[in-house]
């Protein structure tokens, strides 16, 4: 969206499941912002909100994470692939795992707990409209965490995927060499000549841009299931 008028008050909606957070949060906006923001909607929710918000084109949208129907997260992906996208904060009490990623990978700019106290709320709005992620320390530690803990998995997954890529049999040959097969001895495995077991490991290679030692590193990042 475009730079906020500073002379303008920064225009908010707040989304909320429960219609007693929904006012709660609009009465700290309104009461502790001195008038630099005003409440222009509330829902209860996503899918309304998101509807609003393409016609209200508020500049922040305070967005509950759980709730029926178009969750927090959902919602926050369709709004921002609005024409105007607001700025969303997402507005929890719990944290649960792997929340704080989603909520990124969604276009979230920053989380604000329900239990801030209201000066700290007036902050993140305003620090978020000059471009400020607003991560609270909760936040930054659980998204921390989580891409730890994802690191391993994610990198399981691409090697993975990279041997699917590969033709049926040449990714057989690629597992067998990488157990400590010989050629002769894929080839006896897998029915083959030795020639064609080679012809088979050297397209891997070529496919891959990998050598035989790079190709079973390859194969034990995957972690494959094993074979019966």
């Amino acid at each position: 969206m475009s730079e906020v008028n500073q002379n303008v008050p920064i225009r908010v909606s707040v989304i909320d499941d429960d219609p007693m957070i929904c006012q709660a949060m609009s009465l700290i906006l309104t009461d502790y912002s001195s008038g630099r923001i005003h409440v222009v909607s509330t829902s209860t929710d996503g899918a309304s909100a998101v509807e609003r918000a393409r016609d209200e084109h508020p500049d922040v949208v305070l967005m509950d994470i759980a709730m029926p129907g178009m969750d927090g997260i959902k919602s926050t992906r369709a709004m921002r692939a609005l024409a105007r996208p607001p700025h969303v904060l997402m507005l929890t009490s719990l944290s649960p795992s792997n929340t704080v990623e989603r909520a990124v990978e969604a276009g979230a700019e920053g989380f604000i707990s329900k239990t801030d106290a209201p000066e700290d709320i007036i902050r993140r709005v305003l620090g978020v409209c000059l471009g400020n992620p607003q991560f609270n320390a909760a936040s930054q530690r659980q998204l921390i965490g989580d891409l730890s803990s994802q690191r391993p998995r994610s990198r399981r997954d691409e090697a993975r995927a990279m041997l699917d890529a590969l033709p049926e049999r040449e990714r057989e040959a690629v597992i067998l060499a990488a157990e400590g097969y010989t050629n002769a001895e894929i080839a006896a495995r897998m029915f083959i000549s030795e020639r064609t077991a080679k012809a088979h490991l050297s397209s891997a290679s070529d496919k891959l841009s990998m050598g035989r030692v790079q190709m079973a590193r390859l194969v034990e990042r995957a972690d494959l299931p094993a074979r019966l």
